[in-house]
């Protein structure tokens, strides 16, 4: 197990993450979004929300560069309470399957939103490396 017990019960407590991307040669983006997270893989889906194109910047980048970053924080004014775990790994998108159908799940049951949405593809964060600083207690 990668993730130490005291990350993952840090990062299943935060309600959004930043997921970080990087096209072929380098160019990076970071989006926030919404996810799930399982044993080596932490699943965020492309739903049903208006976006301008279907064909989003983290799928291009990750057809092109497979490696990818996801951060999970917290930010207080009383700075003694701020961490951050930050998984590394590289992705697969998901569209079809018992992974996919059990990402789905998992989502759908963390965030009550997706319930009636039509997840159409999943991005699988395959974790290899984790960094963490700060406070990571509740």
């Amino acid at each position: 197990m990668i993730l130490s017990p005291c990350e993952r019960i840090f990062i299943a407590r935060q309600r959004i993450g930043h997921l970080a991307t990087a096209d072929r040669s380098g160019i990076p983006s970071v989006v926030p979004v919404c996810f799930a997270l399982a044993d080596d893989a932490l699943y965020t889906a492309l739903d049903e929300k208006p976006k301008r194109t279907r064909r989003l910047r983290r799928i291009r980048d990750i057809e092109e560069n497979p490696q990818a970053t996801f951060v999970a924080d917290r930010y207080d004014e009383d700075w003694s309470s701020l961490g951050w775990v930050m998984v590394r790994g590289r992705c697969e998108v998901l569209g079809s399957g018992a992974e996919f159908e059990t990402a789905c799940d998992r989502l759908k049951r963390r965030y009550a939103q997706y319930a009636t949405m039509n997840l159409s593809s999943v991005i699988a964060l395959r974790i290899l490396e984790v960094r963490s600083w700060g406070n990571l207690d509740d």
